[in-house]
């Protein structure tokens, strides 16, 4: 606590930490981080003498001797461990969020939301991680009232332990799916993991947001504080589904917002939105506004008009709750001119085999007369003659350019791995 305390002190002159060592403000403190390709402790000794840093943090013991050096035996847990302390020290709210699908458009909804009554730090991009969560943490200023924290896990344990750096108030769980099952071992492994949010809260006396349509949330939330949205009678905060053609249209209190979202697995997103900017008290109004202003960004639900196709670029990441979910989203509104270009969903493990045979099984039930399957997963199965492989993306991309498409609907879905985002300027 002695070094965290010290610490304290320098990361207080800016409240900025850096873990770049091209991009440090000054009197921020340095935290020389050590990754598979990289050891921030090589430039922890030209980071003290440049003196713009107010401190530097380094874990190898080898480096000389320097006042601006602060030597600890581990920097990434002291970085979590001073994330935590000032967490404690500040009196913004916490609002932590965790799911299998629509973590982070959920995130930026609430945060839209909310920043039109209150100064809010929310998580960058989807930096939700054992580093992350510190690093959001570390964004709160003394004049911050509420801080929006995306929690991500890929084995049991992870969201527990995020949730003790960042102490929510309040908490949500988007949704629970199929996803990184390799590492879970389970769904029930998932359903374990993303609950621990909901415990550490009740343990700690906050309470929750849950969405009241999802039965599987509800059975977690009943044993605890909780507030309730969704489209049921009995939701606490009731938001209704207007239209979805192809942009989700949602209504609630006399309120109707036209948004920029694609899908009406989007509807819970918004749902959520609108109880928390509620809750808070955020006027319908401004609640109205922010919807209708948020566009979606980093192919999570884009709709793109290329001049020859319009492609819904949804090529983020992917499961198989989310994959199935944008498939019988896109049948309900693309035209009869169509394609699916689909990437293989990583971290199945076992369940591999089976997770991409069911979503073959999906699009042959849906009589899609076209798709582009990508990745070995998706190669070893398709069969049917109205389906073509490509081993990566990269055999798609020389496909596309001696075989262009135009006048098309097309869906993009796969795993960020593989790069499925490569293909659209040849849509």
């Amino acid at each position: 606590m002695d070094n965290i305390q010290f610490l304290y002190q320098h990361y207080t002159k800016a409240y900025k930490v850096s873990t770049d060592s091209r991009k440090i403000g000054k009197d921020a403190v340095f935290f020389a981080l050590k990754g598979e390709h990289f050891d921030g402790n090589d430039f922890a000794l030209q980071v003290a003498k440049d003196g713009i840093a107010s401190l530097v943090v380094a874990d190898r013991q080898d480096l000389p001797e320097h006042e601006r050096i602060l030597k600890v035996d581990d920097t990434l847990k002291t970085l979590q461990e001073l994330a935590k302390y000032h967490r404690q020290q500040m009196k913004a709210k916490v609002i932590g969020i965790t799911g299998t699908n629509g973590k982070t458009t959920t995130k930026e909804l609430i945060s839209a939301v909310l920043s039109r009554r209150y100064r809010l730090i929310h998580t960058e991009g989807n930096f939700n991680n054992h580093l992350g969560v510190p690093l959001t943490l570390l964004s709160i200023k003394p004049d911050t009232e509420i801080a929006v924290v995306e929690m991500g896990a890929n084995h049991p344990g992870e969201i527990d332990q995020l949730a003790h750096f960042a102490c929510p108030d309040c908490g949500l769980i988007t949704n629970i799916g199929k996803a990184h099952l390799e590492g879970f071992g389970s769904f029930q492994g998932v359903v374990n993991t993303k609950t621990e949010l909901y415990r550490f809260i009740k343990e700690h006396g906050g309470f929750i947001f849950v969405n009241r349509d999802n039965s599987l949330l509800w059975q977690y939330a009943q044993d605890q504080k909780h507030v309730s949205y969704g489209s049921s009678d009995e939701a606490d905060y009731r938001t209704t589904l207007a239209d979805c053609a192809p942009y989700l249209c949602v209504e609630w209190n006399g309120h109707k917002a036209q948004t920029k979202l694609v899908g009406t697995y989007n509807f819970e997103n918004a749902a959520a939105a609108i109880a928390v900017g509620r809750h808070f008290r955020v006027s319908d109004d401004d609640i109205h506004a922010a919807l209708e202003a948020y566009t979606p960004t980093n192919s999570r639900s884009q709709v793109v008009e290329s001049g020859k196709n319009r492609i819904i670029m949804d090529a983020y990441n992917a499961n198989p709750t989310s994959m199935q979910a944008s498939i019988r989203n896109f049948i309900n509104i693309c035209r009869p001119e169509h394609l699916l270009i689909l990437g293989d969903m990583g971290e199945l493990g076992e369940a591999s085999q089976t997770e991409h045979q069911t979503i073959l099984n999906l699009i042959d039930e849906l009589h899609f007369n076209a798709a582009y399957l990508v990745g070995p997963n998706f190669g070893a199965l398709a069969k049917d003659p109205r389906w073509t492989t490509f081993k990566d993306v990269n055999e798609l991309i020389q496909h596309l350019q001696s075989h262009p498409v135009e006048g098309r609907d097309i869906l993009v879905k796969g795993s960020h791995s593989v790069q499925l985002e490569k293909v659209l300027p040849l849509l």
